[in-house]
């Protein structure tokens, strides 16, 4: 273990034992101490967050500064904090981890571009908190720690203690709290690890679009001989970002943000962060076998005796996670930087069984369905709900937008068309009837559905337009099923599938109406047309 000298007094934090840069291993000895937590039987370390199993969107608040105020795109996402709300937090933060026996620094970067590329100070009670972001962040050389002074963001993580919920603009015990102008994030009240991941994230994308950078909410990965031959992911939880682009035959870049300069793109991470529920050596085996010593498991059920997982086990959450350094995938491409993508894969589960497996879209269409970010929940996932409800989250990401959408989607769309990406649209969700009728599409054909836009079959078939959603549908692929490609044939009741489709279409419009001031006529012209039915 090495104790770097480091003076927090500028923080206000006078705490006399401050373990900074601590190994794994010692960081794995004070995690067990401190959050009962133990080892699995993979050698990963085994912890619960407490209360909090996911992230608190209501809860979080970004101060509002008249040096940024009219940038940031205010409404139920960016939820404005007076600075004196924001003193009384952060305050309170440090005045909890004062009365600490130890605390945990760690110092890391988010961005593998050193051009563009942030320098982060996580200050932290907890041990988990801290091998968190050990893997999460890009680790330091001894060489870059010892000149590591100035961070661009500082974390004061007291998770476990709670906000004053009468102070001013608090709806509850738990608090987000980010300063952008200062480069400060508060948390109190909540100790799930992800909060700090996604603060670092929003932070990038205030940052990296005010510089003509465009940051993403995806994953990428790229040919393992080809260079240039680099994909991106788009999805929201649950469509397979992480699992599709965690491929054996590719290398990956990064499972979930990325920056797009005018020389590629970039990971703002240095680990990965994947959903384990129903996880499997089978099915995503790169996955599984990253899960080892140096690896953090949330939220897992675990044998007491045996510490063997049980990653099927939701009893806890459906949200169970691992994070764990990029370098435990094996064939990671580190540096974690690519050239330009050729393919932007939009991934959706569709649920209502309309969306066709795969789909090439226009510009137009990527900007709006880009700007539109659909997904859908599935029945049985909330108390009262019977059928699939749709979801729509700007930019696939819009918890974590800063600026309005319409910039992220203006600066996508400008690399789309300067460097000629083709743009698809993949349905991971259900053929041959919506949930509880038809059947969830296999991973085998979604993989191979990858495959074949990688090795450029998809772009040379014959393709036909979709009549309500106007985008181009292919033909064949491979041996997979033709009722399959063309999802109108898998379904028993060509009606019932047509009412459907008109009626996804209509959620499509009436979402993106919202979008339609700053947005041209060919974006909001590319979305769905209903169906005259007889």
């Amino acid at each position: 273990m090495s104790i770097n000298p480091i003076d927090l007094a500028p923080y206000g934090l006078t705490v006399k034992n401050i373990i900074r840069n601590a190994t794994p291993a010692r960081l794995y000895e004070y995690a067990i101490i401190d959050r009962h937590a133990a080892i699995a039987a993979s050698g990963a370390l085994a912890t619960r967050s407490g209360d909090k199993t996911g992230r608190s969107p209501k809860d979080k608040r970004i101060v509002d500064d008249p040096a940024s105020s009219e940038n940031i795109w205010w409404g139920d996402i960016n939820i404005r904090l007076t600075e004196r709300s924001y003193l009384i937090n952060r305050q309170r933060a440090i005045d909890y981890l004062n009365t600490r026996k130890r605390i945990f620094v760690f110092d890391g970067y988010a961005g593998w571009d050193p051009d563009h590329q942030i320098k982060v100070r996580v200050i932290a009670e907890s041990a988990y908190h801290a091998l968190f972001m050990h893997n999460m962040l890009i680790r330091p050389t001894t060489a870059q720690l010892a000149e590591f002074a100035d961070p661009d963001l500082v974390i004061f993580n007291a998770g476990t203690f709670p906000a004053n919920p009468y102070t001013p603009q608090m709806t509850s015990r738990t608090s987000i709290d980010l300063n952008i102008e200062q480069g400060e994030l508060v948390i109190l009240g909540t100790q799930y690890a992800g909060e700090m991941k996604k603060g670092v994230f929003t932070v990038m994308n205030y940052l990296m679009p005010r510089d003509g950078v465009l940051s993403m909410h995806c994953s990428a990965n790229s040919s393992a001989v080809d260079p240039s031959d680099v994909t991106l992911f788009f999805g929201l939880s649950g469509t397979g970002k992480t699992t599709l682009s965690t491929d054996p035959h590719r290398q990956l870049i990064g499972d979930d943000e990325h920056c797009w300069t005018d020389n590629g793109v970039f990971n703002i991470e240095g680990g990965c962060y994947a959903k384990v529920i129903h996880l499997s050596a089978l099915n995503e085996p790169e996955i599984y076998q990253a899960i080892r010593y140096g690896a953090v498991l949330e939220n897992v059920v675990y044998d007491d005796s045996t510490h063997e997982v049980n990653y099927d086990d939701a009893s806890i959450t459906e949200n169970t996670r691992v994070a764990y350094p990029i370098e435990f995938i094996p064939g990671a491409k580190v540096p974690c930087v690519g050239e330009h993508p050729k393919n932007v894969i939009f991934l959706t589960c569709d649920a209502f069984g309309v969306l066709p497996p795969v789909s090439k879209l226009s510009a137009e269409q990527a900007m709006y369905h880009f700007i539109s970010g659909y997904t859908a929940k599935v029945a049985g996932t909330e108390m009262g709900v019977t059928e699939p409800s749709a979801t729509f989250s700007a930019c696939f990401g819009a918890a974590f937008l800063v600026w309005h959408p319409a910039k992220y989607a203006e600066l996508l769309a400008d690399r789309i068309r300067q460097h000629g990406v083709n743009v698809w649209l993949v349905n991971t969700g259900w053929s041959g009837g919506g949930y509880g009728v038809g059947k969830r599409m296999s991973l085998k054909i979604t993989r191979a559905i990858i495959d074949a836009i990688h090795d450029g079959t998809l772009e040379s078939t014959s393709r036909q337009i979709d009549p309500v959603f106007g985008f181009e549908v292919p033909e064949t692929c491979g041996d997979i099923a033709p009722q399959v490609l063309w999802p109108r044939d898998a379904w028993p009741d060509h009606d019932a599938y047509d009412q459907t489709a008109n009626r996804l279409a209509d959620l499509f419009r009436n979402n993106f109406r919202k979008f339609e001031t700053g947005s041209s006529e060919a974006i909001c012209s590319a979305g769905p047309k209903p169906k005259t039915l007889a």
